[in-house]
């Protein structure tokens, strides 16, 4: 084995021959091998061991005096003695050795001013302790629906961040402003931009500010962990990394303040434009998934812009930030963090509520023309779709279940080549009155997989049988055309409320099927 000598390591060296045989000639001084201490305390424990060994060597040969009861006395003793010996030196190497691990390990965090702060908000136990300055506030009177949260530091380039406040709040209807509230944190160390920040945003939103719709906060410098001399992860610069490293402690800090706002929380980017009624549209959207277990819900696919979270898991995402804030940038470490609460796929809606319109970017001013292809500004009618089990009895493909056509993510269903009298049935939890129903299928990658030969029909009087539920007796509405159905004023047509809606398949076809999406729209 490889020892770790002293200062004087040749005469160790020396010495751990004689003791113990065969030891590598090779030696590292202690001033070149900090990481090696556990080496020496092997050696140690193995000297230790020795000498207790020859010990009992010893108290053996004693039982064959005649004055045992003595002799033993002593000997246990003298064992004890030993014993106690090594115990206490052996946690003094033990804890020696630890501090010196600790020391080095810590070696390049013990040298910025901010360490023990750090340490301490790295804990996963509730919020983390942190003062904030209010800089332009009105007590909250009530926990809102949805918190929208902003961060925002100095540009070289540009300013987007009252643009952006501008259309929160005119994208929105008197009605949906009562249950939101922003939250705008100013995270640049640099106080007299954030005094004129706060002197525009209070000219142009006062009136906002005092419902308490609006609420501009600032975390102080003395709560950030180290940002300097940082870990170059993806062969980044170092003002990269400081960078996108600030960021995610920016937003651990926006996060851990929003946590007891309201229900919900959306993140935005200071740089962003809403679609119409978005709020009314994420409503629609948390409704329809009931029930179902999530942890981000994605209204754009641009970084990190509209992702929606439950405001009961913000502490532990701001503590995840803060954990990981060197090691790579924050839209990143959003999907681990989603996967580690085990939500495995992305859950995101089409088309996109939220819409960049940076043309610099926060960092160094460069060009940042990314648009969401996916983004509707004026408003679109998002689907009710009620609560409701699916059953079908066509040959599933894999893992694209039924289910999965009856929402308004970006997934479908996908089954092998129907025959005639197949079925894909949707049993609603409640008996509904529907005012339109849209149904699709096909991809534009898979223009062909469409419902050649289909019908509508919908269904009341629910019975129960040991394989499914399903309705007793069914109207038909209508025929599949060109793979599509779609029927308005269905309240107007059908004289009973709607516990089932069933997609027939009229006539045999050799192409798969895939039903991409069905939408329910109730009166």
């Amino acid at each position: 084995m490889t020892i770790c000598y002293s200062r004087d390591w040749r005469s160790d060296q020396l010495y751990a021959q004689s003791h113990f045989g065969s030891v590598s000639k090779t030696g590292t001084p202690f001033t070149e091998c900090h990481n090696k201490v556990e080496a020496t305390v092997r050696l140690e424990r193995m000297f230790k061991f020795y000498q207790m060994k020859y010990i009992f060597q010893i108290l053996d040969k004693m039982r064959c005096l005649r004055k045992r009861s003595t002799v033993s006395f002593l000997g246990v003793l003298v064992v004890f003695l030993l014993f106690m010996n090594v115990f206490i030196e052996d946690s003094y190497v033990l804890e020696g050795d630890k501090q010196l691990i600790r020391e080095t390990s810590t070696h390049q965090l013990n040298s910025e001013r901010y360490v023990h702060t750090f340490k301490d908000l790295s804990n996963f136990s509730g919020t983390i302790n942190v003062t904030y300055r209010y800089l332009a506030a009105t007590p909250l009177q009530r926990k809102r629906y949805l918190t929208i949260g902003l961060s925002s530091v100095k540009r070289k380039k540009g300013n987007y961040l009252l643009e952006t406040i501008k259309s929160i709040f005119e994208q929105s209807s008197y009605e949906e402003l009562k249950e939101i509230s922003v939250v705008v944190h100013l995270a640049d160390f640099n106080s007299s931009w954030r005094d004129a920040m706060v002197q525009d945003i209070t000219q142009k939103f006062a009136h906002h500010i005092i419902a308490g719709r609006l609420m501009v906060i600032h975390a102080p410098e003395e709560y950030y962990p180290v940002l300097d001399g940082l870990k170059r992860n993806y062969n980044d610069p170092e003002d990269r990394v400081r960078f996108r490293s600030k960021q995610n402690v920016d937003y651990a800090f926006l996060l851990n303040f929003c946590a007891n706002t309201s229900d919900y929380y959306v993140m935005l980017e200071d740089d962003v434009r809403c679609s119409r009624n978005f709020l009314t549209a994420i409503k629609k959207v948390i409704a329809s998934l009931e029930g179902t277990y999530w942890v981000t819900l994605e209204f754009s696919k641009l970084g990190y812009i509209g992702k929606l979270y439950h405001s009961h898991d913000l502490p532990r995402l701001a503590h995840f930030l803060l954990m990981f804030y060197q090691e790579m940038p924050c839209d990143w470490l959003l999907t681990h963090f989603r996967g580690l609460l085990a939500q495995k796929n992305v859950i995101r809606f089409k088309p996109s509520l939220f819409q960049h319109m940076g043309y610099y970017s926060s960092y160094k001013g460069t060009e940042n023309k990314l648009k969401d292809d996916d983004f509707e500004e004026e408003s679109f009618d998002i689907p009710d779709n009620p609560p409701a089990s699916l059953y079908t009895n066509m040959n599933v493909f894999e893992n694209y279940e039924a289910s999965k056509a009856y929402s308004s993510v970006d997934e479908y269903f996908w089954g092998k080549p129907p025959s005639t009298g197949d079925t894909f049935v949707i049993v609603f939890e409640n008996p509904i009155k529907i005012k339109k129903i849209k149904v699709n299928t096909g991809t534009e990658d898979r223009q062909n997989d469409i419902l050649h030969h289909g019908a509508l029909d919908v269904g009341e009087k629910l019975i129960f049988s040991k394989q499914i539920r399903q309705c007793e007796t069914y109207l038909r509405l209508g025929e599949f055309k060109n793979g599509n159905f779609e029927m308005s004023d269905v309240n107007q047509k059908i004289p009973f409320d709607i516990h089932c809606m069933r997609i027939c398949v009229t006539k045999t076809q050799k192409e798969w099927l895939i039903i991409r999406s069905i939408s329910i729209w109730t009166s």
